[in-house]
């Protein structure tokens, strides 16, 4: 073998790039150097460069190549909750369950936990998330060096409160979760201070809780600190019709125009769920350039509604795809969100035209990296940019014959079948094995954690199930 001259060289079956011209290339490669892609093309154009002379070279002839994908809305420490809140409407679903399972979390079960979602991204090939809330006794540093270290791109939120409420329901937050304004505004810019940008993969944003929970003045204090750190902000909004109800009364203002109101929309903004708003917020949402994270099953699961997305993407907003949280999705599968996504759209508009399969896959990647600023670094697979690329194996009864890849990978693939991620120019996970985890004891870890957890609580210890278990 001659000189290395690139890092890692991936031969693919279909790269799907997601660059400007949305190519798909048949039997094309990719060249790693240096963290970046420095080729994309035909592999017959770009084997005469580089095939034998990379320091790892990939086989991925029957795989789909594509960018990783991005989350936008994540609760890490709920990986740990699946099944613990079943057959609840959300706001019974919060209180009930799951405030006070976090509210009750030592900093070693929430790092647990954390650290389990990590894994289950890294797996089902999300390369950059959205962490929608940290607290003060989760011990947000570790969870933060662990993210670091498991070699995934993030922007973590803080949450800021300084109210206990949820829309029109006061005093319902868990008081192990209860903070001051002045408490968490601190902490967040000490956790900018300290972390964001580490390594071109960590930022800082802020997360201030739902209206009902934060005061006018603070919104407003966040907007202009967010603005002021040049970071971003995240918040769920209009995700059930109690959302709609609270501004209204209160306000005199539906969601999106509170939110507005209180300087909550804009470029850096993500607004999560969003499914209770009218043609109006919809155009203020698109002349804001605020960004929305779609999150299909979640929303289905609790019964909240299904989001107007094909109506907001054709108006020119810019939709990204979520997976949220353990107990409300049990899953951390984006592969698997998109076709509920899909799905949703075209059942609820009664139209299979409505939405397409490139749409998704869009708001999966492209999109994704647009709402978290990072846009020009990843999202595409384009020379220049970081390298942040999974492969999908379908060489598989269930994608073949592979007649339409981006198809494929909406309606038929899930998570399982991700191969091999690369994150930043580096293999995080290869042949289903990852590199920068221990899985087996995060498995222990999780196992022997949410059982003490669940005695503790005395939620979750059985299984809401109406079988006998003997």
């Amino acid at each position: 073998m001659g000189r290395e001259l690139v890092d890692i060289y991936v031969r693919g079956g279909f790269i799907i790039t997601m660059d400007k011209n949305r190519r798909v290339i048949r039997r094309g490669c990719v060249a790693i150097s240096n963290g970046r892609i420095e080729a994309v093309g035909k592999c017959d154009s770009l084997d005469k460069d580089y095939k034998g002379r990379a320091a790892e070279e990939i086989d991925a002839t029957r795989s789909i190549v594509m960018p990783g994908l991005v989350d936008t809305h994540v609760h890490l420490v709920q990986g740990m909750l699946k099944a613990c809140a079943n057959y609840l409407r959300l706001i019974p679903w919060l209180r009930d369950r799951v405030w006070p399972l976090q509210g009750s979390m030592t900093s070693d079960e929430a790092l647990a936990a954390a650290t389990l979602t990590m894994l289950e991204m890294i797996k089902t090939g999300t390369t950059t998330f959205l962490e929608t809330g940290m607290v003060g006794r989760y011990g947000v540093d570790k969870i933060v060096e662990t993210i670091h270290r498991s070699g995934l791109r993030a922007a973590v939120a803080r949450h800021v409160m300084d109210m206990t409420g949820y829309a029109l329901e006061e005093g319902i937050l868990h008081p192990g979760l209860v903070e001051s304004g002045e408490e968490s505004v601190k902490d967040t810019e000490r956790l900018y201070n300290k972390f964001h940008g580490w390594d071109g993969r960590i930022f800082i944003w802020f997360g201030p809780r739902t209206p009902g929970a934060v005061s006018v003045d603070l919104y407003r204090e966040i907007s202009a600190k967010a603005k002021e750190l040049k970071t971003g902000i995240t918040m769920h909004l209009a995700e059930v019709r109690e959302d709609v109800e609270y501004t209204v009364k209160i306000f005199g203002r539906r969601p999106v125009e509170f939110a507005h109101w209180v300087g909550l929309t804009g470029p850096n903004v993500v607004l999560v769920h969003t499914v209770w708003v009218s043609d109006d917020e919809v155009k203020l949402l698109a002349r804001t350039g605020t960004h929305v994270s779609h999150n299909p099953s979640s929303n289905a699961k609790l019964g909240s509604g299904i989001a107007r997305v094909a109506d907001m993407v054709r108006e020119g907003v810019n939709v990204t795809l979520g997976c949220d949280g353990g107990p409300s999705n049990d899953n951390y599968d984006l592969v698997e969100e998109m076709k509920i996504a899909a799905l949703l759209q075209t059942v609820s508009k009664g139209d299979p035209t409505v939405f397409r399969a490139e749409e998704v896959l869009e708001m999966a990647t492209i999109n994704g990296a647009r709402a978290l600023g990072l846009e020009e670094h990843v999202g595409s697979i384009e020379a220049g940019k970081k390298a942040d690329i999974i492969t999908i194996n379908y060489w598989d009864p269930k994608l073949m014959p592979l007649n339409d890849p981006v198809s494929h990978i909406v309606y038929a693939a899930s998570g399982n079948d991700v191969r091999d991620v690369i994150i930043d120019g580096k293999v995080v996970m290869r042949d289903r094995r990852v590199l920068t985890l221990d899985e087996d004891e995060v498995l222990r870890n999780v196992e022997r954690m949410s059982r003490e957890l669940f005695e503790r609580t005395g939620i979750c210890r059985e299984p809401n199930i109406m079988w006998p278990i003997t």
